[in-house]
């Protein structure tokens, strides 16, 4: 294993591969981009790497984020996966919770997607518990290895999800149907749901399994491949892949459960927003993460994300621990199209292939990039710092073809009604985590991040009230370098139902050392030494009679009149009351934690304040203040030092990212060096 110098971190976008280095000696950083190449994912990562220029030799740590399995799931391109189930139980994966999704609601005509597996992929085999766990059948043996014939001969199966009731209390059936499996044929990749969620609710059980099995082929080609690339060029160095839920694991583990990197995309960027907010001292933030096909944002409180234990994917459930991230089609790449009349963006997005109109890769639909450089925002011969020429006339025809002329207003119009309706997509997927949530934005710094995150997030700002944005260094580049931050995590947890009044602390202890032993041995298996480990415990609870529970945080002291109150507090937070009904826990979690050195950040030296140094002209663009186009002084960002202040209509260009201060709008650049965006009647926070 190699101690070389630098840490790598590459981060796979909808339009751009992001990669971030750094120098372990000295603490800097470079970063560079490159094109994603969605036919092929590991040539974007390895151009962006070859772009960089790192030698591999020197990298001690290499950190991906990646949306392969997720593109997995929305594409319809992953492996056939068979089911093998308690007899009886076939249908449970096809009748799932019966519902209608959200945005088919009052749609009558509404039919449900053809099924990641048909049912004649799905086997019942005899062997059964009751819910307490106690065998009710013994298990056929021969049933199980003659149906996962019937599935990989008959139907060409290539990976089995195996999911029995009430695995999660005994998963000794579970696991012997899986061994019997690999021994009768070891080429076929079998998932355990008791080895990814020992939880209750077999529908949401069964639906992980099935999805980790569905992306389990194509994700272990495609690490092993990268890796295998990136060991030709001589690395040899730790691999780690980004969690959905935080934290990253070694990309042995990512293997063995490809469903938690599903949503691993924002990871890297929370985590980084998680470290960035202690070190500013903003413990309540909302993350802004505006990249080419989508813009995610997330509430930290605290200085801790907040967390979700089930998400959702093409309305299908997954029992992953993730970050309650609400997620908006509306990036860069996002096209602007008509909806019975009303002007819509996203959540078509153009990519990476053909791109956005101005691109010149063939793209004809006007997008949110075509839409920023017709109102003066980006410079067409300064992308990416003059790597890539931007077509402003061709995106001014599709933006008047498309928009303007059925509109009946000028481009610039168009341009500007297309974010307005971007901006009231984005205001809502913010309102989401913070107001309908019992949280006023207005108390929390909004970071703005991702290629588009600083052009859209002073705009967010002046239209929330919000305190401060907060626009931090390489913005474009932001979740790459998070990654940097990122800890080695594992989560585990247990379902078990039972009124807290009935429960001991002693049988409660007994069960999180259990759980706890699980975690630390994976810790150990992913390379972490034993003081660098840390075990934090979580407790879910509900009043009797609830669906949904609460997550408490626990002490190894387990007091349970304090863990109520906890609970209680956070009830009527949440909900606006509490109750009389009793406490019942739910599910028992671990979160185990291998901490990592984090990245420096090191103070500027100030200059004269005089910010003419970093002035490089004027351009005309569209001020929201004024409604109308007018002169914004341009400044080159890397030229900015701590103490500058400007103050709108003002551009601040830094070839990947540009930050928009429009009228009524400061900003002032903190010691560090980060973009701190207020309101003209408001300083900066001290």
């Amino acid at each position: 294993m190699t101690t070389g110098k630098f840490r790598l971190a590459v981060d796979i976008g909808g339009t751009f591969v992001d990669a971030m280095e750094l120098d372990t000696q000295t603490g800097q950083f470079r970063f560079q981009k490159a094109s994603t190449t969605p036919r092929k994912p590991s040539e974007g990562v390895l151009n962006a790497i070859e772009a960089l220029g790192t030698p591999l030799d020197d990298v001690d740590l290499f950190t991906h984020g990646t949306t392969l399995g997720l593109n997995a799931v929305l594409e319809r391109r992953g492996a056939k996966v068979g089911i093998i189930t308690n007899e009886g139980f076939r249908d449970i994966f096809l009748v799932g919770r019966a519902n209608v999704p959200d945005a088919h609601m009052y749609d009558f005509q509404y039919a449900r997607p053809a099924p990641l597996v048909p049912r004649r992929c799905i086997a019942g085999v005899r062997g059964r518990l009751d819910y307490k766990g106690r065998v009710v059948d013994e298990l056929d043996e021969d049933g199980v290895v003659k149906a996962a014939r019937h599935l990989t001969e008959d139907h060409g199966v290539e990976a089995i999800a195996i999911c029995f009731l009430f695995s999660y209390i005994d998963p000794a059936q579970e696991q012997r149907a899986a061994a019997l499996i690999r021994e009768a044929l070891p080429r076929v990749r079998v998932s355990v749901s008791s080895n990814i969620a020992r939880e209750h609710r077999e529908y949401e059980r069964t639906s992980t399994t099935v999805l980790d099995a569905y992306i389990r082929p194509i994700f272990e080609r495609y690490v092993d491949e990268l890796e295998g690339r990136m060991r030709e060029s001589a690395f040899s160095g730790r691999f780690l892949i980004m969690r959905s839920g935080g934290g990253a694991m070694t990309a042995e583990a990512a293997k063995l459960s490809p469903t938690n990197t599903i949503l691993s995309g924002p990871a890297g960027g929370i985590a980084g927003a998680c470290f960035l907010g202690a070190t500013l001292d903003r413990q309540d933030l909302i993350s802004f993460d505006v990249g080419g096909t989508s813009l995610d944002v997330c509430m930290i409180e605290g200085g801790q994300a907040v967390a979700a234990f089930e998400a959702q994917l093409e309305n299908h459930p997954l029992l992953i621990s993730t970050y309650d991230i609400r997620t908006i089609g509306a990036g860069g790449g996002s096209i602007a199209w008509f909806d019975e009349g009303l002007l819509r963006v996203g959540p078509q997005s153009a990519g990476a292939e053909p791109g956005p109109i101005c691109y010149g890769r063939g793209g004809t639909e006007p997008t949110v990039t075509d839409a920023a450089l017709c109102l003066g925002y980006l410079d067409p011969d300064g992308f990416l710092g003059g790597d890539m020429h931007l077509d402003r006339d061709g995106a001014e025809r599709g933006l008047v073809n498309s928009i303007a002329e059925p509109m009946n207003v000028t481009f610039e119009q168009a341009a500007a009604g297309l974010f307005d309706v971007l901006l009231a997509k984005t205001v809502g997927a913010v309102r989401q985590i913070t107001v309908e949530r019992g949280r006023d934005p207005r108390e929390s710094a909004l970071l703005a991040y991702g290629g588009a995150g600083p052009l859209l997030g002073p705009l967010v700002g002046r239209e929330m009230d919000l305190r401060e944005i907060i626009v931090p260094n390489a913005p474009s580049g932001f979740s790459a370098w998070g990654m940097l931050s990122a800890d080695v995590v594992d989560d585990y947890s247990r379902t078990h139902i039972q009124l807290l009044d009935d429960m001991s602390p002693h049988a409660l202890e007994a069960i999180y050392q259990e759980i706890e032993g699980e975690a630390a041995a994976s810790l150990q298996r992913q390379g972490v030494r034993p003081d660098g480990a840390s075990l934090t415990r979580q407790l879910e609870l509900r009043y009797l009679g609830q669906e949904h529970a609460l997550a408490v945080q626990v002490s190894s002291n387990l007091d349970f009149a304090a863990t109520v109150q906890a609970f209680e507090e956070q009830h009527e937070a949440r909900y606006g009351h509490r109750m009389e009904a009793k406490v019942q826990t739910l599910t028992i979690r671990v979160r185990a934690i291998g901490s990592t050195t984090k990245p420096p950040l090191f103070k500027l030296p100030a200059k004269s304040g005089d910010v003419s140094r970093a002035m490089v002209g004027t351009r005309q663009a569209f001020c929201f203040q004024r409604r109308d186009k007018t002169d914004f002084a341009v400044f080159t960002r890397d030229k900015l030092a701590p103490g500058d202040r400007i103050s709108g209509p003002a551009l601040i260009d830094e070839g990947s990212s540009v930050t928009v201060i429009h009228t009524g709008q400061s900003l002032v650049v903190d010691v560090y060096g980060h973009l701190i965006v207020t309101a003209l009647s408001e300083g900066p926070k001290k």
